[in-house]
């Protein structure tokens, strides 16, 4: 490339200066101070080459350079990893991305070329000049205690080694190789430990085998400071050591964190000989890279940021704290560190928060309601700050506080409403962000009677008032039936304050239409003072609008909620949680508890299908597990341990359905992915109400079982006949497969020791820790790069690679494709139709077979499930047939509507992108100068900030 050969040697000078203490890598390894400066100049240079040196060239090339210089810097600054050092490559790559992101595409274009054209004469004179020493020649280290020492590189190849073993599909050179451009003089041991992590990740998106293998290698950093730590001097080991290490490591670590006061000191009493000779230390080598970091981040145990937990610790810590008032607790600790470590089940993520210490808040979600005074109102507020501090999710309920210009008899005022309070308590969430271990998160429930509705439903709006917004909270419609057939019927729809109207918030079905016909009777009479008509189609047609606008008020449904509950005689469930999945009563005197966890459906599939015998054993321990929540729970308030003791509810879920039908070459958009759907919740059902029945039988029923629709043999698969009666008909399939019969007389005779068994939450980090798909969501894209409060991370669908692979499909065009298509396999001709629609991504698969799974489900179910809808073109034709749809069906909830969002992955390389460990660096970019893409990265999958809901799980 004659046309920059006014360019240095190396097209960027080596050594910037952004700020004090910043350095930079040579390709030696040899470290220079870094001097901002000299990217002006090259980046001049470069221009000057393509465009001219004319004197009105010159004074738009120096402005255009001097704000490109400004972005570099600040992407280089952004990214630097724990030695605040820059490599060479890494500062040529920014250049590049930069001049892309300008769109100054023949200078980029140009500058490209000749990276490459200097790449290949430095190939050429390396091959010409004896190599003396293969891997890092003359290079030091700073050991753990600052000693200058020589780098041990043969070490390094040995953990990676070991780190690729059994992984068909990477290359440990191909690590090294990457890993040895980071490498420099003086490099400090947290560093040499980072150098093949990033190195392996940059391989992600060529083999998903690299995910394993950048999570065995962060494990050697995490064995490196968790030995040294509680060992109280410099430890390593491989993992080949930790095959005996563990057992010595693991008394060692429960004294140290009772030591640290943080682990309950009743652990001690177990006997830690046999517990840790139980510990399996293969399996920290199951993990994926995005698994084993958010533990790192968020759940191992640390002091001052030291941690001192290894995973299987981590593991038997939880199962500990979960069976401390079990008679044989050291076998059944074994028996649920088995359940978890295996992934067969995950416990939710307060219970893997706080099991085994101090203060085990091991529950999920909590429901309350709200009364209609200033001191229920901020007792309300104070008790949503104390519940989540230990990781709560909080569902309240509005509806009690009487509406803008209802009379206040204290004051002879009118009331502003309940939107003042609902932003008091949005502000809350977000002061009291659980440790920072997680996001503070509410969502506030309101019935679509209520006079201010419309004003609830612009909460989420980024314009108006913003005294009268909550941007942070969630919120949710809780929709009576009555609404929904006199939208059908378009008909009118009165709004009222629930002062005066005190009754119709507790009731449903019959009851309730009753009621509200006679309030619709009193406002036409006079008798009520604050009410509003309003068209029933028009409000509908809002609620949708804002749905899509703002991705709240979710839509959730009363009448089945009620209809449905075991527990009707025992109160009324006025809302669902934070996620949608709880339904349980609450009251002033009650705060409803659940507690969580989910079985890993990818675990029990076998060459047969779903394996019923593992299923059945799974169930049975982790109902077992939960229904200990209830005992062992901490509670920050009377009303929610008097609740959960007395009613005893869990909530047993699953995750990795898509996988599960991928494994089984299932597509979704299916009728064989409905009845999947069926078969795999009705076997969960069964095992988990079998399991209460035997708990029951041990332990004893729960206290307000007499009365309840088990207590009169009416099963969750019965109790469908109430809400078809109630509207005349629902749209649900009812079929059945197994022994009912039986299960229903074991429940008449022993009766439940949980007064709800099941509930399906989103599992959106313990899904992440398992490696398997979400919940039961489809898909979100088969290559794309997932941001969580631990970074960002590229993921592959590795069961569409083995496919691949398995019909010699798998290559870089492939991988180049995928980018293309933003994940999305359609649209690649090369790909044959049955892969395409076995694994076609959300947007891809019509919402109506997901609604479809989700009925199949519901049946059941006798709570809810946390079920997302996706629609690639909305409108408010489809938002309305969907949502009419999911109700006709029998749904009890639905969540998040999630649509096309405008940013897509990044179609030049995911390497770079992915990872909270930073300086990753990116690799040439002549793919992006084809693609000319945009350089966002990550799923924004929806019209919210955060598309993951990660409160629940």
């Amino acid at each position: 490339m004659s046309q920059i050969q006014s360019l240095p040697a190396d097209p960027l000078p080596q050594g910037v200066n952004a700020e004090p203490g910043y350095s930079l890598i040579k390709r030696n390894g040899s470290v220079t101070p870094f001097d901002a400066a000299k990217i002006s100049v090259a980046l001049t240079k470069a221009f000057i080459a393509v465009e001219g040196n004319s004197a009105t060239a010159s004074r738009r090339i120096h402005e255009i350079v001097e704000g490109l210089t400004a972005n570099i810097v600040a992407a280089l600054t952004k990214r630097v990893g724990e030695g605040r050092t820059f490599h060479i490559e890494d500062v040529q790559d920014q250049v590049e991305l930069a001049l892309m992101r300008s769109e100054h595409h023949k200078v980029a274009r140009a500058y490209v070329l000749y990276r490459e054209r200097r790449a290949a004469e430095r190939a050429e004179q390396a091959a010409r000049t004896p190599r003396l020493v293969e891997s890092a020649p003359g290079l030091s280290m700073r050991d753990a205690e600052g000693n200058t020492v020589p780098l041990d590189f043969a070490r390094l190849e040995t953990v990676v080694a070991e780190a690729c073993a059994g992984l068909e599909g990477t290359s440990a050179e191909a690590i090294l190789t990457e890993a040895r451009r980071n490498l420099y003089d003086g490099i400090s041991l947290d560093e040499l430990a980072l150098a093949p992590i990033l190195a392996a990740r940059t391989l992600v998106e060529n083999d998903p085998g690299y995910a394993q293998v950048s999570a065995r290698l962060l494990l050697d950093r995490l064995r490196r400071e968790a030995l040294s730590f509680v060992f109280s001097r410099p430890e390593q080991a491989t993992q080949a050591d930790m095959a005996t290490r563990y057992a010595e490591y693991f008394p060692a670590y429960v004294k140290t964190g009772i030591a640290a006061d943080m682990l309950d000191p009743e652990l001690a009493r177990f006997d830690l000989q046999k517990i840790a000779a139980a510990i399996r230390p293969e399996r920290d080598m199951q993990f994926q890279y995005l698994g084993l970091q958010t533990l790192y981040d968020r759940y191992f145990l640390h002091v001052s940021g030291k941690r001192y937990e290894l995973p299987q610790a981590f593991f038997m810590r939880v199962a500990m704290g979960l069976a401390l008032r079990e008679v044989e607790r050291e076998e059944r600790a074994i028996e649920f560190y088995n359940l978890l470590s295996s992934f067969d089940f995950m416990a939710s993520t307060p219970t893997l928060f706080n099991a085994g210490t101090r203060r085990p808040q091991l529950s999920s979600c909590f429901l309350t309601t709200i009364g209609d005074d200033l001191d229920a109102i901020f007792k309300g507020i104070k008790d949503n700050a104390l519940l989540a501090k230990y990781s709560g999710g909080l569902g309240n309920d509005w509806t009690p506080v009487r509406g803008l210009g209802a009379h206040i008899k204290g004051t002879n005022g009118e009331s502003q409403g309940v939107v003042p309070f609902l932003k008091v308590a949005n502000d809350t969430a977000i002061a009291v962000n659980q440790g920072g271990k997680r996001k503070g998160a509410v969502c506030a429930y309101l019935e679509t009677w209520h006079i201010d509705i419309e004003e609830f439903l612009d909460l989420r709006k980024n314009t108006g008032d913003d005294r009268r917004r909550t941007h942070d909270m969630n919120t949710a419609n809780w929709v009576p039936d009555l609404f929904m057939q006199r939208v059908e019927a378009d008909g009118e729809w009165t709004l009222f304050s629930p002062d005066e109207v005190p009754g119709l918030h507790d009731l449903y079905g019959t009851p309730f239409r009753a009621a509200y016909e006679q309030a619709e009777a009193d406002a036409e009479a006079g008798r009520i003072r604050v009410h509003r008509k309003v068209r029933a189609l028009e409000l509908w047609r809002k609620m949708l609008s804002m749905l899509f606008e703002t991705g709240h008020p979710w839509i959730t449904f009363k009448d089945p909620c009620n209809l449905r509950s075991p527990q009707r005689h025992a109160g009324v469930v006025h809302s669902s949680n934070l996620c949608t999945e709880i339904t349980l009563n609450t009251s002033a005197d009650e705060v409803a508890v659940c507690n969580l966890g989910s079985v890993n459906l990818v675990a029990h599939i076998g060459e047969k299908g779903l394996d019923h015998d593992k299923l059945a054993k799974t169930v049975r321990t982790a109902m077992r597990m939960l229904d200990n929540v209830v005992d062992i729970n901490f509670y920050t308030i009377p009303e929610a341990r008097r609740s959960n003791l007395k009613h005893r509810p869990v909530g047993l879920g699953l995750m990795g359905f898509q996988d599960a039908l991928q494994m089984q070459s299932i597509a979704y958009a299916s009728e064989a992915a409905v009845e999947f759907a069926d078969i795999s919740m009705e076997a969960i059902s069964y095992h988990a109400i079998w399991a209460s029945t035997e708990l029951a039988e041990e332990r004893g029923r729960y206290q307000s079982f007499d009365g309840s629709l088990w207590s009169k043999g009416i099963l969750p698969i019965d109790s469908v006949e109430f809400v078809a009666e109630a509207r005349g008909g629902v749209d649900m399939d009812r079929s059945q497969r197994l022994d009912w019969e039986a299960l229903r007389d074991r429940v008449w005779t022993l009766g439940m020791r949980n007064s709800n068994c099941l509930a399906i939450a989103p599992t959106a980090t313990i899904s992440n820790i398992c490696g398997v798909s979400q919940s039961i969501e489809p898909a979100y894209q088969n290559l794309y790069v997932k941001t969580n409060m631990s970074g960002d991370f590229t993921v592959v669908n590795a069961l569409l690679v083995e496919a691949l692979k398995a019909r010699g499909l798998w290559d870089e065009v492939m991988i180049s494709d995928l980018k293309y298509f933003d994940g999305s396999v359609g649209q690649i001709d090369r790909i044959p139709d049955d892969l395409k629609a076995v694994f076609a991504t959300a947007f891809e698969v019509d919402a109506r077979w997901l609604i479809a799974a989700a009925s199949r489900r519901q049946k059941w179910i006798d709570q809810a499930q946390s079920l997302n809808l996706y629609i690639a073109n909305p409108s408010g034709k489809a938002l309305d047939a969907i949502y009419r749809r999911a109700w006709s069906m029998g749904l009890k909830t639905t969540y998040y509507l999630r649509s096309r969002a405008a940013t897509s992955v990044e179609k030049s390389t995911l390497k770079g992108t992915d990872g909270r460990l930073n300086a990753v660096p990116v690799t040439h970019a002549i793919d992006t100068l084809r693609a000319r893409a945009e350089l966002e990265a990550g799923p924004n999958a929806c019209a919210i900030d955060d598309p993951d809901c990660e409160a629940c799980q």
